[in-house]
């Protein structure tokens, strides 16, 4: 089969794979985040447009499809060449900061060392972005919302630490 061949047929394992990846790291992550919700994170002052805590789940798991259709995407057109490496580690650098927010914040309650790693996270899908973008533009477009949320959720993380100072 052609390259060309390969990127226009939908492949369900490579995408599978790439859902699991995604989502297991959102499970994982929930499994320090939850228990947080009602003990912890309930005894926080909260800016009065913090979402309720069921919004969160929802959301993130749309986000985390996404975030794995369009690295999926970006992986139909993998190779050697420096571009694809450079766009591969920029999306396993946004994978690794969004996990450690979860742990830092909720785990740790580091409020101000999770401000740091969102703000990080924030970079780092803007630098995945464009790098996906030199391959799909859907799968480009398909991490916007992503870098959305993680806008709300940086003036949320930052308004947390400003009213818990």
């Amino acid at each position: 089969m052609s390259v060309a061949a390969s990127t226009k047929r939908f492949q369900f394992f490579p995408y599978l794979i790439n859902l699991l990846i995604v989502l297991a790291i959102g499970l994982v992550a929930s499994l320090v985040t939850r228990p947080e919700i009602a003990g912890w994170y309930s005894t926080l002052r909260k800016p009065s447009f913090n979402p309720p805590p069921w919004l969160f789940a929802p959301v993130w798991t749309m986000i985390y499809i996404m975030i794995a259709t369009s690295a999926y995407l970006v992986w139909k057109h993998r190779s050697r060449k420096p571009a694809y490496i450079i766009a591969r580690s920029a999306y396993f650098v946004q994978l690794v900061l969004n996990f450690s927010w979860s742990i830092i914040f909720f785990g740790m309650h580091q409020i101000p060392g999770a401000m740091v790693v969102i703000i990080l996270l924030w970079l780092s899908i803007i630098v995945t972005i464009y790098w996906f973008n030199k391959f799909n533009r859907a799968a480009a477009l398909l991490l916007v919302p992503y870098l959305l949320w993680v806008s709300f959720a940086s003036v949320l993380n930052a308004s947390i630490y400003f009213l818990n100072r």
